[in-house]
């Protein structure tokens, strides 16, 4: 019997160790784009967890400000008229840089434009850091 509870301590105890721990990142907060962010990185499945305390973190994702060039109403009527209609929608683009909390080296850099209408513009940009993070961290 004590065999028994031997082996099964010894095959958990086993179990945890198998289990490799997942990086931590914490989301430097960027005017509500970390949210997108956070939403992007679970629903592209990286494999991450987000922690909100940047002492925990292994890495630190940095963004830039996010920059929307909007055209007016009246500028994309009048490019209708008188020019071509392609190209008149909102435009946005971001930058994100990965930093290994221990060391504060650069470790991985990321820059989107995005050419869709109105708020779609954060969320599209927030997938696509998502989507080339967990190419990086494959690789890695």
């Amino acid at each position: 019997m004590k065999t028994l509870r031997l082996l099964l301590v010894l095959f958990a105890t086993s179990l945890s160790f198998a289990q490799v721990a997942r990086p931590t990142v914490y989301l430097e907060p960027q005017q509500g784009f970390e949210t997108y962010l956070a939403a992007a990185i679970t629903k592209k499945t990286v494999p991450v967890d987000v922690v909100t305390d940047q002492t925990k973190a292994t890495y630190v994702l940095r963004s830039a400000p996010v920059e929307v060039k909007s055209e007016s109403t009246g500028g994309k009527i009048a490019r209708c008229l008188f020019a071509y209609c392609a190209g008149i929608e909102d435009k946005g683009n971001v930058s994100v840089q990965l930093i290994e909390a221990s060391s504060t080296k650069m470790v991985w850099a990321y820059s989107v434009n995005k050419q869709k209408g109105g708020s779609k513009n954060q969320q599209s940009m927030a997938e696509a850091v998502a989507k080339h993070f967990k190419e990086y961290l494959s690789k890695n």
